[in-house]
């Protein structure tokens, strides 16, 4: 069961993660729904109990979808939650498991660090447009 105050990393919700956010994981965890992409339009449009979030745009790193705005893994979804709420060493620790994960580390280097210091979702989104000019990818 998915604790009612979890944060819960789903790419179909309205509300950010903001740095924030950390209360939460601290009270209620840190929940990604582990799925194919090929079926995350039919999982995700469910609403699951807990906190809905989706990240601001990052790139993935991983071989099967490299480059692909959006298009994460679950462990880099739940590195990139980690390190945005000040996790960050905890969020580093997850993707050494990974033989790409300096990869994804290296690709969003820049926009972890300032999605991590943005003060609210104003700064998060025009963050994310400056890095991707507003471009989703992942479908």
């Amino acid at each position: 069961m998915i604790p009612r105050r979890a944060i819960v990393l789903n790419p179909s919700a309205a509300t950010v993660l903001l740095p924030s956010d950390r209360k939460d994981i601290v009270n209620g965890g840190l929940v990604a729904i582990d799925c194919s992409w090929n079926k995350a339009d039919i999982v995700f449009e469910k609403r699951f109990p807990g906190l809905n979030r989706r990240l601001p745009f990052l790139l993935a790193g991983n071989p099967v979808s490299y480059g692909i705005i959006g298009r994460l893994s679950s462990a880099e979804a739940l590195a990139a939650s980690l390190m945005i709420t000040n996790f960050v060493e905890q969020g580093r620790k997850l993707m050494e498991i990974f033989k790409w994960g300096r990869t994804f580390l290296t690709l969003n280097h820049d926009p972890l660090e300032d999605y991590g210091n943005a003060k609210d979702l104003n700064e998060i989104l025009e963050t994310e447009r400056s890095y991707f000019n507003g471009e989703r990818t992942a479908s």
